[in-house]
């Protein structure tokens, strides 16, 4: 398998090049084009139950579509809804923690599993969903925006705003916390955050849907509401 990024950061693509009988599993909707006589199957990744965690736990699709090269050459096209940029990441029989929505796709091989970290609280924004996806292979990753990659020594810490995590090692050890006291997680604008302790490798993205969906809403005109009686309104 071949993987070129194309037209990155804001508006990336990636070009997937696959042999003769290669499988490439991708996310539902992640597929913009692809060759005539590519293949596609589309089924729910490790059985009902794993697939239905990924699904109401990750923010994933129930079903990944699973491509097979006919034929040495064969491409496929693969994009993210939101404008940003693609990374590739190859495992070598290691483990990475992925931010739900950030999964594009995954050479066959890899396992991609839920795994939920953080606290449950009474904003639902301040849990933080991870994919965790395990094996050996390529993974490709999508973010809002650009991907600013962070190599952490032995015991550095960094502290990420939840909403701009994209992936980590999964050796890479987390603590989801306030980002100050409740006042200031309230007033500031600031939501819970990740500190994370090296050593290893973490990938962060420069927007967020969220801080992005707060500025927006209340820009949007609200919708008028018409009452009928006696024939008008």
């Amino acid at each position: 398998m071949k993987v070129e990024v194309l037209y990155r950061p804001s508006h990336s693509i990636a070009k997937v090049i696959l042999s003769r009988e290669e499988e490439i599993q991708v996310e539902g909707g992640a597929m913009i084009a692809m060759s005539q006589d590519l293949k596609m199957e589309t089924k729910a990744q490790g059985g009902f139950i794993k697939s239905l965690s990924r699904s109401v736990l990750g923010g994933e699709s129930f079903f990944i579509n699973t491509y097979t090269g006919m034929q040495d050459g064969n491409q496929i096209l693969l994009g993210s809804p939101l404008p940003g940029d693609i990374a590739i990441i190859e495992l070598k029989n290691q483990s990475y923690f992925v931010q739900s929505g950030s999964y594009l796709a995954s050479s066959a091989g890899i396992q991609v599993d839920t795994k939920w970290t953080g606290a449950k609280t009474f904003f639902g924004k301040q849990g933080l969903i991870m994919l965790r996806i395990s094996g050996s292979g390529t993974l490709i990753v999508s973010s809002y925006g650009a991907i600013h990659p962070v190599s952490l020594g032995d015991g550095e810490k960094f502290v990420v705003d939840t909403g701009h995590l994209v992936a980590f090692e999964e050796y890479v050890g987390y603590e989801i916390k306030k980002v100050a006291g409740w006042k200031s997680t309230l007033l500031s604008g600031e939501g819970l955050v990740a500190e994370l302790t090296g050593p290893g490798n973490i990938s962060i993205q420069t927007r967020s849907q969220t801080a992005f969906l707060s500025w927006l809403l209340p820009h949007l005109p609200k919708q008028m509401t018409y009452v009928s009686s006696g024939g008008r309104s």
